[in-house]
């Protein structure tokens, strides 16, 4: 067996012009208040403001990604012929990082301002019998466009605890779908109900200081105010950690999220 150890550390502090399933999803509830109704919408000024930035490491015995069998469906078996598909709970990068971890600002945004929403939808596609990307951020009232890329039907289905949920098909070649969420709530699992080893999540947040990390393991957070904040990182299997920073105005902060794995 293996024990996880959650490492947090401070890396370095930069300033700029010389001088970011396992645990269960933690409900919207435990993420402050929604912003101040009225007034004008805000957005982050990210030519003025400050920017958290850094990775999500990863340290001990990597993960064995299992090898999803998808054997009931033929057309999904033919879209990994040549490499089968792997499973996406904990993805290791090449650089000792880790890939989907979602980071974002907890605490520490003017509890008096309401974020615009961005018009431009954000993606999810179903492609290869997986959905892609596996985690997906998104602003409360934005738009999600789902998208069916495979010869084949698939679902989508939301689990969402405060939100509406909502479970809707979409065969191959149809048109894609248009759904939002009304209020914030971190983490939503979503599932194929069709294909069982199809799932991800979705994060819904009340402003867009937010960042989930690729294949180097790097997060950005800019746009923020002078001020101190909580910046916390989630992983689906490793759980969430948290760290405070305080930025001024155009001043660039180095943060590092460390997940350890030891053995008992």
């Amino acid at each position: 067996m293996k024990k996880i150890w959650i490492g947090v550390g401070l890396v370095s502090v930069l300033a700029l012009a010389g001088c970011g399933g396992g645990n269960p999803p933690e409900s919207a509830k435990q993420e402050g208040a929604a912003p101040a109704a009225g007034g004008a919408a805000a957005t982050p000024d990210e030519a003025n403001g400050g920017t958290v930035t850094g990775k999500v490491a990863f340290t001990g015995a990597k993960p064995a990604m299992k090898t999803i069998d998808m054997s009931a469906n033929p057309v999904c078996t033919r879209a990994h012929a040549t490499s089968p598909q792997k499973s996406e709970e904990a993805i290791v990068n090449d650089n000792g990082t880790l890939k989907y971890v979602f980071v974002w600002v907890k605490a520490g945004l003017p509890a008096d301002k309401t974020w615009a929403v961005p018009t431009a939808a954000v993606a999810l596609d179903q492609h290869g019998c997986m959905y892609a990307p596996h985690v997906i951020g998104v602003m409360a009232g934005q738009n999600i466009e789902i998208k069916n890329s495979d010869p084949t039907n698939h679902n989508i289905h939301p689990q969402p605890q405060t939100n509406q949920e909502w479970n809707e098909s979409q065969p191959p070649g149809s048109e894609s779908r248009m759904k939002s969420f009304a209020r914030q709530e971190v983490m939503i699992p979503v599932k194929c109900n069709i294909h069982p080893w199809m799932h991800g999540y979705f994060v819904v947040l009340n402003s867009s200081h937010y960042s989930v990390t690729g294949s180097d393991g790097s997060f950005s957070l800019k746009g923020l105010a002078p001020g101190k904040y909580t910046i916390t990182a989630w992983q689906e299997d490793f759980g969430s950690q948290s760290q405070e920073v305080t930025v001024a105005g155009n001043e660039t902060k180095t943060l590092s999220f460390v997940y350890k794995v030891l053995p008992y």
